[in-house]
Formats: structure tokens, C-alpha cells, sequence
């Protein structure tokens, strides 16, 4: 056994099975210590690392969110679980158009895995900004406006699962059956209104998400928008709810496994419920916009003019790999439509890329 799978067997051993919300936590504090998992040679591959394209267009984004604000000169500009701090980076180049945008750039990388943050640095080590701070939590100074960027952050948030049974809710739990790890039931009915969704709504077995977790940061994010004003983007693989249907999944090595096969050595993700995440941000107090497809906001953004200036100075293989790269993020039957954009802002703010109509 690994530490981790030992870990976990005590535990249900000596306290009974754990939620989903449990399991999750301690997998992804081991999984993102183990290694970098991005890229090729890792497990999986996100938006930043297809393409220089995507970064920019998001710094793009947040340099016109300031200029909203007025320019102030002194802002909190967060990014939520920054990976490689590929996205930060080429953010920060596209935003040299605007040098006191720079200059009044606290960044803060809310990051828990030092091997990461290590990554981070190396991107990082010439970025021409105010400050650089890493922080193991979200959290932005008082008194200064604030600009959020989440990349395929609150997918590895924990979620917690509830079955439809004769007797009612019960939830979804982790065991371990001195062999293997397997799901199994909570003996404890739960509350009957304790999902949006009724118990009569659903066939009997069918699983419905929560994620507390969630729900409160996109509040707590929500709130500080609200007080010292600004903008959050909000870009993941997801749907717009009720959450009914398990998303459990496990990536390793770019492809599919059981959520339950090696803890610790795959990434451990749910669909996001774009409908309950606003719900979060607006109990905060924000306004609210979209889901939008990835595709066409990126598209709004300028995506398609950014790729022709490019692609002006660039070899026939450059021009190949760049559109490539592009489609992947833009096209319907790739990330375009299955990932989704939520923007959340203080009051009165219309953020760049939607309309007013959009507004949830």
C-alpha cells in the first residue's frame, strides 16, 4: 500500500467511510505534492498550456475590468489555482499594452502545493508587477479593488453525493473492504429537502452533487467584490444544473480510471453546476453573468484577431500549430462548448464579453 491508501484504510477502519467531500481533500493534497501533472507528459492538459492565446485574451479581460474601475493604483489580482503559472504569465505580457496596469498589480496566487508554487516561480521571476504573494486560501487586502481569474479550479473542489433510496437521501460514502476501496451508502437518512431536487423528481439510485465548498468561496469571492468593487472570471467543464447524475472522474496519463483504483496518483475532478455556482456568487451579493461557452467569449474577446497577428510573422509549421491550438479551445466539438465562462462582478459593473442580457 501507499502512504495514502494506508492512511485512508485506518481512517475508515477506525471512523467508518468517508464522504466524497473527505476523500476528495486528502487525494488532491497528495496528488499535487507527488509532481507537475500538466502537459504531455503528465495527466492532463489545460487551456493555458494549448495555447498562449488563451492567457492573453484573459489579461486582455483583465485590463479592461481596471479601466472600468476607474485604473486604480492599487488592485488585487488573484488567480485561483494557478498551475504552471502559465496563465498568469502570458496575462501579465498581454497587459505591458498598459504599463500602470502593471505597476499597480498585487498579484496573489492562491496555491497549497509547494511543488507547484516552485513552477509558479520559475514563470513568474521577471513578472513586472507590484508584488507577488502566494496565499494557501482566498483572501484580498481591504481597501483595494480586486480582479479573480479561476481556471479549472472549482472542478478538484470537493462535492459531496446523495442517492435516491425508498427511505430517502442517503449519502454517497468511500469504504474499504480490507482489500480495495468501494463505494457504499451512509447507514443515516438524510433531510428530505436537503437537494433542490425532490426525492419525487428522481428515479430510484440516482445521484445528486452538492458542493458546499463551492458555494462558499464563490459567496466569500462575492462578498469582497461587493465591498471594495471588481470583477471574477470563472472558467470550467460543467453544465447548468440541477446536478443530477454522477461526475465523479479520475484522470491519469490523459486518460479515464477509476475514481477509486489508486489515491493519490490521479486527479480526482466533478463536472461543475455553473447554475449553483452562480447562485453562490449572487447570495454574495455580486451580479452575475452567463454561463457563457469558452468558445464564444474567447471569440468575443478578440480570439480570432489575436490568432491573425500571430500568425502574421510566423512559419507555414508555427501558423499549423497555432490554429490547431486555437481550435481546441474554440471549437464545439473540443473545449468550445464544453467548457463554460461565469463572470461575477460588484454592482454596476458590466464585465467585458457579455451583454447585459446575459446576466443569470
Amino acid at each position: 500500500m501507499t502512504r495514502l491508501r494506508d492512511h485512508l484504510a485506518s481512517l475508515i477502519a477506525a471512523e467508518g467511510p468517508l464522504s466524497i467531500a473527505e476523500f476528495m481533500r486528502s487525494v488532491a493534497a497528495a496528488y499535487y505534492e507527488k509532481g507537475d501533472p500538466f502537459g504531455a507528459a503528465g495527466d492532463f492538459t489545460t487551456a493555458p498550456e494549448i495555447s498562449q492565446v488563451f492567457g492573453e485574451l484573459l489579461g486582455a479581460w483583465s485590463v479592461a475590468v481596471w479601466e472600468l474601475l476607474g485604473s486604480p493604483s492599487r488592485f488585487s489580482f488573484v488567480e485561483l489555482g494557478p498551475g504552471r503559472g502559465t496563465l498568469m504569465r502570458d496575462a501579465l505580457r498581454a497587459a505591458r499594452v498598459r504599463p500602470a496596469f502593471l505597476a499597480a498589480a498585487d498579484v496573489l496566487l492562491v496555491e497549497l502545493s509547494q511543488t507547484l508554487r516552485e513552477k509558479q516561480r520559475d514563470a513568474l521571476k521577471d513578472a513586472p508587477v507590484r508584488t507577488l504573494q502566494w496565499l494557501e486560501a482566498f483572501h484580498a487586502p481591504r481597501g483595494q479593488p480586486l480582479i479573480v481569474l479561476a481556471n479549472e479550479f472549482f472542478d478538484a473542489l470537493p462535492i459531496r453525493q446523495y442517492v435516491a433510496t425508498e427511505q430517502g437521501w442517503r449519502e454517497r460514502c468511500v469504504g474499504f473492504d480490507g482489500d480495495e476501496f468501494v463505494f457504499s451508502l451512509s447507514p443515516t437518512v438524510m433531510p428530505r429537502d436537503l437537494t433542490p431536487i425532490t426525492l419525487e423528481q428522481v428515479s430510484e439510485r440516482a445521484v445528486v452533487e452538492l458542493s458546499p465548498a463551492r458555494d462558499a468561496l464563490a459567496e466569500t469571492i462575492a462578498e469582497q467584490l461587493v465591498i471594495e468593487t471588481g470583477g471574477a472570471l470563472a472558467i470550467d467543464y460543467g453544465f447548468l444544473g440541477p446536478a443530477v447524475g454522477d461526475t465523479l472522474q479520475a484522470m491519469r496519463g490523459h486518460r479515464f480510471e477509476s475514481v477509486l483504483a489508486d489515491p493519490g496518483h490521479a486527479d480526482v475532478t466533478s463536472h461543475v453546476d455553473f447554475a449553483a455556482l452562480a447562485t453562490g456568487f449572487a447570495r454574495g451579493g455580486a451580479e452575475v453573468y452567463g454561463p457563457l461557452a469558452q468558445g464564444a467569449f474567447l471569440q468575443r474577446l478578440g480570439g480570432r484577431e489575436r490568432m491573425e497577428a500571430l500568425s502574421s510573422g510566423a512559419t507555414a509549421a508555427q501558423r499549423e500549430g497555432l490554429e490547431a491550438g486555437f481550435a481546441r479551445l474554440t471549437a464545439d466539438d473540443q473545449m468550445g462548448s464544453l467548457f463554460q465562462v461565469l463572470a461575477a462582478a460588484s454592482p454596476g459593473l458590466l464585465p467585458p464579453g457579455f451583454s447585459s442580457y446575459e446576466r443569470f
